[in-house]
């Protein structure tokens, strides 16, 4: 079973997983990506959905539209990255 929401503390979390600079900058290029993949094909093609470097941003991938593409949630997340 999980923790109990009250016993968790979130703002550790936050502070762990989601506020140092290097984790902001990964966010904000990963909602880049997203919002190219809008522009390109509509929010509607990809609600729901997860957009994908096809090329690794850490392996040397951009936000190129031909590096991106759209996947289900279950396939990006469920592959051995």
């Amino acid at each position: 079973m999980g923790q109990n929401p009250k016993d968790r503390d979130y703002r550790k979390e936050y502070l762990r997983d989601h506020a140092s600079p290097a984790q902001k900058k990964d966010r904000a290029t990963r909602n880049a990506a997203r919002r190219t993949m809008e522009d390109r094909l509509g929010s509607a093609a990809i609600a729901g959905r997860d957009v994908d470097h096809i090329r690794r941003l850490k392996g040397g991938g951009t936000n190129a539209p031909s590096n991106l593409r759209v996947m289900s949630v279950r396939r990006n997340r469920g592959r051995n990255n």
